[in-house]
Order: C-alpha cells, then structure tokens, then sequence
C-alpha cells in the first residue's frame, strides 16, 4: 500500500526530506528511579515471546514503525528474520493494551557487557494514552535485569517520532554519536 492510500500510515512521499539524523545513545549505568506505576483504568499485559515467529515479530514491526519508516526488516529475507528473533539472547516483549497488542520492545545482547534497545514503540491507537514513560522504563529495567548487562544503548532518527530522543534522554540515555544519512 502505498503512503497516498486510505488508511495507510506511511507518510507522503513528497513530504519527506532528502536526508536524516540517526543518534546513538548510551546508558552505562542502570537507573536510579524504580519504573513508575502503569497508568490504571488499563488492563495490560507485557508477554515475552520464546521464540517468536517472524509473522508476529513482523506484524509489530509494521504495525508500530510503518509511518516511521521502518523497513529493513521488512526487505530482510525470512532466514535472516529467523535468525535474529530466534537468537536466544534476543528477546521480544509484547505490550497488551484492553487486550490488544499495543506495542512492543526488543532487547538484544549479543554483543557481551551491552543490552540494546533494538525496537520499542507503542502501536498508533495506544500513543497518547499515557502509557509511553511506564513501557520504555519497563524495557530499560528489563534491559538491566539480563546478566552481565555492563551499558544499555538504543538509537533514533528525525524519522522516528518527534519526541523519541527526548523521551530517551530524560529516561537517562546519553547521545553519544550522530550521523546524517541520505534518504534513498
């Protein structure tokens, strides 16, 4: 579907601009603050996935990076898809909202001594309910909890939502490096 038909999420082509900003970002050490209490009056569940299979990893991807532009994976062949959500050190956390998924996380330790945030995002009928500071210190803190965790990194760009390195930097990550990028 392309981002000039009904009910698609992507942006108009003609509206993007020629080049974007990625920014890396660190936390070295685990936060001070205990996760805040989940909004109440929302019934929600946090399920991680063992093993997942790509379909859903795929669904959540889409559904929550669509009109962020997320494609890599959606152009990765299904074995390198398999391989990345089927590492064991690669976990897939899935957020229910009223009992509908509402967004997701992904934590990656492969490499040793780091946790990376490698996706988190809430679906688009979930943003704006007050739910984006609990999800992302919930996945910073389930981030700390893997053994041997030494740093924590996650990365955004202008393409994500406008306020995500914001909303990163005041959960405690620290921009460390940036870089402008063509857009295709």
């Amino acid at each position: 579907m392309s981002g000039s038909e009904p009910g698609s999420r992507r942006p108009d082509p003609s509206t993007l601009p020629a080049e974007y900003t990625i920014t890396w970002l660190e936390m070295t050490a685990r936060p001070r603050t205990p996760v805040p209490p989940a909004p109440s009056g929302i019934a929600l569940a946090l399920l991680t996935a063992e093993n997942p299979p790509t379909h859903w990893f795929l669904y959540l991807y889409r559904s929550v990076g669509e009109a962020y532009l997320w494609d890599d994976w959606v152009r990765a062949s299904e074995a390198e898809r398999q391989g990345f959500v089927g590492d064991p050190e690669v976990t897939l956390h899935t957020l229910f909202v009223d009992g509908a998924p509402g967004g997701f996380f992904v934590l990656d330790t492969r490499e040793k001594g780091r946790c990376d945030l490698a996706y988190f995002g809430l679906m688009p009928e979930t943003v704006g309910r007050g739910l984006g500071n609990w999800f992302l210190m919930t996945a910073i803190d389930a981030g700390w909890q893997r053994p041997g965790v030494e740093r924590m990194t996650v990365n955004t760009c202008t393409l994500d939502h406008p306020r995500a390195l914001g909303t990163y930097q005041k959960a405690g990550f620290v921009p460390i490096r940036r870089e402008t990028r063509p857009l295709r």
